[in-house]
């Protein structure tokens, strides 16, 4: 049997070495899908044709469809209904798909292997721990909590988040294999997000941008990441052109006042780019650090710091409406998972599960209460149970040990603004992981919509691995030629 299947990869790779072969399909496809929309037209055997055609091109640039990911992300808004509570989205169908293209591609040149990263055994644990709680979800699931009979697909989408997240991390570390590539995604995301921003704070701009971009513009991430990738180009690559000068300071300018008048009102906003832009100032003037550090701890012991925080975040009024619910939502979701506290209760399951008891705050009362903990720790830990949540905790170290260590080799340029960026934007994710399923999103709560917001983080980090290995692949370069 193991020969077998070694001689049917062996034939099927030889065929997909062949490009002619793919071309052949993709043009297969496209007549089969014209014949299908002459006979019903249907935006179903339109999407045939895009998919033949875009196939092709992507196995022969794979790269482009990283590209193709930014632009679904940000400014192709189209929904996809399920038969569920579950929407999907180009960028959601987009992932898969080049995940998919990568696994063929990797089959033509014989290389299922990844970039070399100490931050890829943690995820990938982390994917494995997320269906093994599935499936252990599923056997000892309560018979007394009702579940519909499509739950099944609800729970597999919440574990498709979690693979396609990873998956793009992975995907933009396999094929961005020199900084050249990174700097024109870098710079293409930049030409095409700092626009949608500039719009979306403009009193005449709100409605063209809700017209042409996704919901990733009103999305937490969206905003911090900008802040991050532009913030870091302006601050560390002394190298950067004017031109350049101006569109990362716009970016950042236009971020401020979303997070700080705008929408001041939402602490997701703010927390977040308060996080970027601590970090990338505590990098840029290491001298002026301990400055910083009396400063803050005399605001600490005062108490004025907290007194400003508090009032800016909405005061007693904010805490009755928001955080003190979110606790009692948390409080609820933990109670539930104490079930299975090590592999957790399964994706999504938490849902049904906390519905069955009525729930009370202050007064009010839910009957059929849906909750959302509003906190990604909290809903790693129902979804995964101590295991993954930890998986995913070392997975988070080890990226930020990966950014530490290329600190030191990319102290100038695009590098050192590139490294610098994203270092400043997953500490930002992790402190956002705090006040909602931001980069995991619940697919009850955030959902996909704002995966369309979660994905470009991922994608960005995997440059981190991209960056790790590139003297790699300029070595692999060399000898070959």
């Amino acid at each position: 049997m193991r020969m077998k299947a070694h001689s049917v990869i062996r034939r099927l790779s030889r065929v997909l070495v062949d490009t002619r072969a793919i071309v052949f399909a993709a043009v297969a496809v496209v007549l089969v899908g014209a014949v299908g929309l002459g006979r019903s037209p249907s935006p179903l055997w339109l999407g045939a044709i895009g998919v033949g055609i875009g196939g092709a091109l992507l196995i022969e640039h794979p790269q482009a469809g990283l590209w193709c990911a930014v632009l679904a992300a940000l400014v192709l808004d189209l929904q996809v209904g399920t038969g569920t509570e579950v929407v999907l989205n180009p960028v959601t169908l987009l992932v898969p798909a080049l995940i998919g293209l990568w696994a063929v591609d990797a089959l033509r040149q014989r290389r299922f292997t990844l970039p070399r990263s100490r931050a890829n055994r943690p995820l990938a644990l982390f994917l494995a721990a997320g269906l093994l709680s599935l499936v252990l979800g599923f056997v000892l699931w309560d018979p007394v909590v009702p579940r519909s009979s499509r739950f099944i697909v609800v729970q597999l989408a919440q574990w498709a988040i979690f693979a396609f997240s990873a998956g793009a991390f992975w995907l933009a570390a396999s094929y961005l294999r020199d900084e050249t590539a990174l700097k024109r995604l870098t710079f293409g995301y930049l030409a095409i997000a700092t626009p949608v921003a500039i719009l979306r704070v403009l009193p005449q701009g709100v409605s063209l941008v809700r017209q042409v971009a996704t919901f990733a513009a009103d999305r937490a991430p969206f905003w911090f990441l900008l802040v991050a990738v532009g913030g870091g180009q302006l601050l560390f690559n002394m190298g950067l052109p004017p031109t350049w000068q101006i569109v990362t300071g716009a970016g950042t300018a236009s971020a401020l006042v979303y997070a700080l008048v705008l929408e001041r009102a939402t602490a997701s906003n703010w927390v977040g780019i308060a996080a970027v832009v601590g970090m990338l100032l505590w990098f840029r003037w290491p001298r002026l650090r301990w400055l910083a550090i009396l400063g803050l701890v005399g605001l600490l012991v005062t108490g004025i710091l907290f007194s400003v925080v508090y009032e800016f975040a909405g005061g007693d009024a904010e805490w009755v409406e928001s955080g003190g619910s979110r606790l009692a939502l948390i409080g609820r979701v933990i109670n539930v998972t104490m079930r299975n506290p090590v592999t957790g209760i399964g994706p999504a399951a938490y849902r049904p599960y906390t519905k069955v008891e009525p729930l009370f705050y202050r007064g009010a009362y839910w009957v059929s209460p849906n909750v959302s903990s509003h906190n990604n720790y909290v809903d790693l830990f129902s979804h995964t149970g101590l295991v993954g949540l930890g998986l995913f905790l070392w997975f988070a170290v080890e990226v930020i040990l990966l950014a530490v260590r290329l600190r030191k080799r990319y102290t100038s340029g695009f590098g050192a603004g590139y490294v610098n960026g994203m270092l400043a934007a997953w500490a930002g994710a992790l402190a956002l992981m705090m006040f909602a399923d931001w980069i995991l999103p619940f697919v009850y709560n955030i959902g996909f919509p704002g995966f369309q917001a979660s994905v470009l983080v991922w994608l960005f980090l995997g440059g981190l691995v991209a960056l790790e290995n590139s003297e790699r692949w300029e070595d692999t370069q060399d000898r070959g030629s």
